[in-house]
């Protein structure tokens, strides 16, 4: 804000207007325009990295708007300008790790809660399921190491954590559309049209559910595709249709799969792995 109230304005260059033999890494002039759109949500639309690492790499001056580095948060710059990331900032990229892990009853998966730990005490050398050409576990890769979507502490399975805002965005961004893959064995008795209602029907919370495939297992247990994650959205679910959840294991996220990584143990995402 200027002395006077009102707020600075940050030009960014556009094409064309000007600036020809401007240096690449001159940085734009404090001329603020509250036109356009924040580079940090360009950055993050565009996935190259999430608004937090693009603040970050902001104030570092590791972003580029149209070929000139820009250092102050809030920048604003036209829909269709190019914003690019310095090598310093793709190289810090390359050194994040994702991990998969099998996580057990018990544990929860972020903050830690009166009498349960957080997933990530799980993730240490003697519980690393390392296969050939596997890297080996570096301490340097717990520290902002988040998880990617939630699981309760009575459900098992897939949980990704990882420290790429990217892949974050990916599993858990509000318009995400990647697959979660559930099998759920439940007791009780299904109401009349209650496997319809799964399906398409249902709310929580006063919002409408998105489509869901859900279909028998066997006797007791339903598989679930999901496209979304409320709070404890499935056992919710079967709970409005009659349905008691006893058992409750994520088993995909995308194209990545569980498979027999045991349980208490992970793994890193392998190259060539993508959700």
């Amino acid at each position: 804000m200027s002395e006077g109230g009102k707020p600075r304005r940050v030009r960014v260059p556009v094409p064309g207007r000007g600036g020809a033999g401007r240096p690449a890494d001159r940085q734009a002039a404090p001329t603020q325009s509250l036109a356009g759109v924040r580079v940090s949500k360009l950055l993050a639309e565009r996935g190259l990295c999430s608004r937090r690492e693009a603040d970050a790499y902001i104030e570092r001056g590791l972003v580029f708007v149209n070929g000139v580095r820009i250092t102050e948060l809030g920048t604003r710059a036209p829909a269709d300008a190019e914003v690019t990331l310095a090598a310093e900032a793709k190289r810090n990229q390359a050194r994040q790790v994702t991990i998969l892990l099998n996580k057990p009853v018990g544990f929860v998966s972020g903050q830690p809660e009166p009498g349960y730990e957080p997933a990530v005490v799980l993730i240490r050398t003697e519980n690393h399921w390392r296969q050939e050409g596997d890297p080996e576990f570096d301490p340097r890769h717990l520290k902002g190491l988040a998880p990617a979507g939630r699981l309760d502490i009575d459900s098992t399975g897939l949980l990704v954590l990882t420290q790429d805002g990217r892949i974050a965005r990916q599993l858990i961004g509000e318009d995400s559309g990647v697959e979660k893959e559930y099998l759920v064995r439940v007791e009780g008795q299904l109401i009349p049209g209650g496997l319809e209602l799964l399906r398409h029907g249902l709310a929580l919370d006063g919002r409408p559910l998105r489509p869901a495939r859900v279909e028998w297992q066997n006797r007791d247990q339903l598989r679930f595709v999901l496209r979304e994650g409320r709070k404890r959205q499935i056992r919710r679910m079967c709970e409005l249709v009659g349905l008691k959840v006893v058992g409750l294991k994520r088993v995909r996220m995308g194209r990545v799969r569980l498979g027999d990584l045991p349980a208490g143990h992970w793994r890193y995402l392998r190259e060539g792995e993508t959700f």
